[in-house]
């Protein structure tokens, strides 16, 4: 029931919404007089303009409406006086980025090298395509400075004399030129500085022209960044709205990621921060002021929380499928059983697959759109096959994806006139209700799915495909629950082989995981895509169809430093990196404090970038305990990767990394698999049947064809109640089918199935 607006105390209504390609979903929560917290669930279309103008702002009035029982008109400015905090996550830059259409802005980089991105890393994806596209780069023009640094000798050179230094950096003895120790400990020897006068014309030049942005890319700025600052401080004072630049951004070796991760945060920072700012036209001043109280959090792509300013289009990605890693992780995890889990989380516009194994996957060098960055992500591995995939026939060939139908205007039967889509084979085969399914469709967004539409798209392309049957194999006639059928195992199969990726291809068994199952669309497939894989559990959270959502509702605050580093690992070199990895903690410690969390709810991850000698592939190395025991860390971690190890070869560090955790929520007790083994569970069919008004449809399955099968609501089973397959297990926003021989045990939090 709505309460009066006086008895929700101020600064207490915690929203989060996940905005993605085809729903945005809001989680929402406020205190209740007894002392526990009212939690609700909100979807809605992410792009309906002739009802809303932003889906996450509509996605909070209406949160504010279910607690405070106040009707509020759309349009008008929200009051954030009963608002704690809105955590967001986006897919704008990463649209931005998949579309090419972000902001305009220039490269600024080291004389000769004005075709760095151009000729980039030279890789091939392909090596069989004959017609091979590189990626267009990201900027429009470009400006080279004439300045040079370079690093003195080299550690493979067995004659080199390593630099000596003063307390300054200055470098002592006869050493010709001008040498100071950079960042890293490496001698830097300056061998032209930038002429600030020319600089500054340029960079007129630049402005002139209507130039706003710059990313700012020199040689071996990672370990000396003096002339990018200079040249940052002369765009600043020019009057530039945004600058990126790449020892701030990315202080690695290697200039070609560090080059792309700064044209990539100039072209895409502008058009997150322009969104951002529509968004917060929707709320009064207090939000975007914090005058009020009312703070505002986004989740970043390595899975935690950081404030505005520290938001940037680099680190927003994989803002979205974050969340989920998340929440999956939180709710799954169990610390005795230690039990690995995959996440699979099936969208409407693309599916994503990760493994968590008790810590987050983190890749520090990504491609995304043909775009190599370098900043923390979570390993998440993404697949163009969700609810809104389209369905083609092609050669002979059934094809699901990889266009969607996106949100507008979405499957055939969201009354928009769009394309063939998995949603509609779903619904044809009885998999989806249309009676239980979000009346979010038509012009007074009250409509239910459209059957019909669907059966009359699957009735033409049936007869496309027969015809072609006839002329080529003259096999027998598929049915329409065969055609739709048939797209559904195409579109199981596109979603199961990243999982093998993560797992087979890695030396995992995948049949040892447990298969995490969320998004509007996972609870459809899931118990086919696990028989496939072998894995014979299956956890479904009651929020799994918004858990992206839920997920940054428990993710936690984080703020991290990055420093160069180059020296070998040895004895001789622990006591000089323990005390810059203390250096490091301290400041990462007092930032989290600043931000309001006290020292017990503070954890610190302390990292160095590891890599053999004489190798250009390095592993971010975490030491678990005060041993500072890397080495072995390293070793375990390298054997792992690649199944040997190089004894004869010295290691080397690459980068000091210490990463700080505010925890932000209450641990969530017990685990799934603890909760269920102290229960004694009892089938609903034969246990009881008071209460339970789903009644029976007719759904289609390949071991038994169309069959009547009953309908269970999730709300009104309880705490101990067993579910025997085949049926379906519906919510207000998801479906979750139970094949053939697949049996649903009801937990607290959970649906825990087995096949």
């Amino acid at each position: 029931m709505p309460h009066a607006v006086a008895s929700i105390p101020d600064h207490s209504i915690q929203v989060a919404v996940d905005r993605g390609g085809t729903f945005s979903d809001v989680y929402g929560s406020w205190p209740l007089p007894n002392g526990e917290r009212k939690e609700v669930v909100v979807k809605l279309l992410s792009v309906d303009p002739k009802n809303y103008r932003d889906a996450p702002t509509e996605g909070i009035r209406r949160v504010l409406e279910l607690a405070t029982g106040q009707s509020i008109p759309r349009g008008i400015k929200l009051d954030t006086t009963k608002i704690e905090y809105i955590r967001l996550s986006t897919t704008v830059a990463t649209n931005a980025l998949l579309e090419r259409k972000g902001e305009d802005h220039a490269f600024i980089v080291t004389k000769g090298f004005r075709d760095l991105l151009g000729i980039s890393n030279q890789s091939r994806p392909n090596i069989f395509a004959l017609n091979v596209q590189r990626p267009k780069v990201l900027y429009n023009q470009v400006i080279e400075v004439d300045e040079r640094v370079t690093l003195v000798g080299a550690t493979a050179d067995p004659d080199f004399v390593s630099v000596s230094f003063d307390s300054e950096g200055k470098a002592v003895g006869s050493v010709e030129g001008d040498v100071v120790r950079g960042l890293s400990g490496e001698a830097v020897r300056i061998m032209k500085k930038p002429d600030s006068v020319k600089v500054a014309e340029d960079l007129q030049k630049l402005y002139d022209a209507g130039i706003r942005c710059l990313a700012i890319c020199l040689l071996h700025s990672y370990t000396f960044p003096d002339h990018e600052q200079l040249v940052a401080s002369i765009a600043q004072k020019i009057g530039f709205t945004h600058i990126s630049v790449s020892s701030q951004l990315s202080p690695q070796i290697k200039m070609v990621p560090r080059a792309t991760s700064s044209t990539a945060d100039a072209y895409l920072t502008p058009v997150l921060k322009e969104y951002l700012a529509s968004f917060f036209t929707g709320f009064d001043e207090g939000l975007s002021g914090g005058s009020k109280g009312a703070r505002v959090e986004f989740m970043t792509s390595e899975g935690s929380l950081v404030e505005l300013d520290k938001f940037s289009g680099l680190k927003s990605i994989l803002s979205g499928p974050a969340g989920g890693v998340v929440g999956y992780s939180s709710t799954s995890w169990d610390p005795e059983l230690r039990i690995p889990s995959i996440g699979f989380d099936m969208g409407g516009t693309s599916t994503d697959v990760s493994r968590f194994d008790g810590r987050y996957e983190v890749t520090y060098e990504s491609t995304t759109a043909g775009v190599t960055i370098q900043s923390p992500q979570l390993d998440i591995n993404t697949v163009a096959a969700g609810g809104g995939s389209c369905l083609t026939f092609r050669n002979g060939l059934f094809n699901v994806g990889p266009e969607s139908a996106s949100a507008h205007p979405g499957p055939a039967c969201y009354r928009k006139g769009g394309p063939l889509a998995t949603t509609d084979a779903n619904l044809l085969l009885g998999r989806l209700l249309p009676d239980y399914f979000p009346k979010i469709f038509g012009k007074n967004e009250d409509e239910p799915l459209d059957v019909e539409a669907s059966k009359v798209s699957f009735e033409a392309l049936r007869k496309t495909i027969n015809q072609y049957v006839a002329e080529h194999s003259g096999a027998k006639e598929m049915s329409l629950d065969e055609v739709a059928y048939g797209f559904i195992k195409i579109a199981n199969e596109t979603m199961a082989r990243p999982i093998r990726q993560l797992t087979e291809a890695r030396g995992f068994s995948t049949a040892k995981h447990v298969l995490a199952s969320f998004g509007g669309a996972g609870g459809q497939h899931a118990c086919e895509i696990a028989k496939s894989l072998g894995i014979t559990k299956i956890l479904i959270h009651r929020f799994s169809s918004i858990l992206s959502a839920y997920g940054m509702a428990l993710a936690d605050r984080a703020h991290e430093m990055q420093e160069p580093c180059s020296e070998t690992y040895d004895e001789k070199a622990k006591p000089y990196l323990i005390s810059r990895i203390k250096r490091l903690e301290t400041q990462v410690v007092a930032e989290l404090k600043r931000q309001g969390f006290p020292a017990d709810r503070i954890r610190t991850e302390r990292y160095l970038n590891m890599k053999y000698e004489g190798s250009d592939t390095s592993l971010m190395t975490l030491c678990t305990d005060d041993s500072f025991d890397y080495q072995s860390a390293f070793e375990a971690a390298y054997k792992q990767e690649y199944g040997f190890l190089l004894e004869d070869k010295s290691i080397q560090v690459d980068d000091v990394r210490v990463r700080g955790i505010g925890a932000s929520h209450e641990p969530l007790g017990e685990s799934v698999f603890a909760e269920a083994a102290k229960l004694t569970f009892v089938d609903v069919a034969e246990g009881r049947s008071e209460g339970l008004t789903g009644g029976r449809t007719s759904m289609y399955f390949e071991e038994t064809g169309r069959v009547d099968v009953p309908v269970y609501l999730l709300p009104e089973l309880r705490q101990g109640d067993l579910v025997v397959g085949p049926g379906a297990v519906i919510d207000g926003t998801q479906t979750i089918i139970l094949t053939p021989g697949a049996v649903a045990r009801i937990c607290s939090k959970h649906v825990y199935i087995t096949l």
